[in-house]
């Protein structure tokens, strides 16, 4: 697999877990205010993209002397930036995508932000969040996770329920399983190995880990 495309968003600041957990990128993609936040924790730009509202003049600045890519769409549009950036890097066809710089802010971005990332659109990419301490990781048919033995993972349908869901690795595995979207059947399971692998039939997961601190 080739090295992911990294779309940072416009959130609060990366933190010192996200930022530690960030790989290295064949891309790095910043969706308006993401030019301030690659900036912050040391990554190059190559492409920023949105309607440049809240992106700093100084960061603007930065990423135009230094010659990124500068995709600007007009204020009033349907796409959120993230949106925009994300569809970016689903053009240059790559395996996986991580995202970053997507947290605090309002609750409602927040969501939106996530729930984006499980679109029908990305569906033949794997797509991972990095998100303060956790790592959320969108799961359409199959994804092997890696993690810490003993460290949290779990399992939440996104948009109904999710059939056909086979998970082992975890102390608690799953074997042809129906998830529902209002049940907690999913929550708080662990690692037992360093590699653990989801698959389903029907549905959308969203697998939530924990960073290493």
């Amino acid at each position: 697999m080739t090295s992911p495309i990294l779309v940072i968003g416009g959130g609060e600041p990366i933190s010192p877990q996200e930022k530690a957990a960030l790989p290295a990128a064949q891309l790095v993609i910043a969706a308006d205010s993401g030019i301030d936040r690659a900036y912050e924790v040391g990554l190059a730009v190559d492409v920023a993209i949105g309607d440049f509202d809240s992106a700093s003049a100084q960061g603007y600045l930065r990423a135009e002397t230094a010659g990124v890519e500068l995709i600007r769409h007009p204020e009033d549009k349907n796409e959120t930036d993230l949106e925009l950036a994300l569809l970016h890097a689903a053009l240059q066809e790559p395996d996986r995508i991580v995202v970053a710089g997507i947290g605090g802010g309002r609750l409602d971005h927040l969501m939106s932000s996530v729930l984006l990332l499980a679109d029908d659109r990305f569906a033949d990419i794997e797509i991972d969040a990095l998100v303060g301490n956790e790592r959320v990781s969108v799961i359409h048919r199959r994804r092997t996770l890696t993690g810490t033995i003993g460290s949290r993972v779990s399992l939440l349908p996104i948009g109904g329920s999710v059939r056909g869901v086979h998970a082992t690795g975890f102390a608690y595995e799953l074997d042809d399983e129906t998830l529902q979207r209002h049940s907690p059947r999913g929550m708080s399971n662990a690692f037992v190995a360093p590699l653990a692998v989801v698959s389903l039939d029907v549905g959308v997961l969203l697998a939530f880990q924990e960073l290493p601190s």
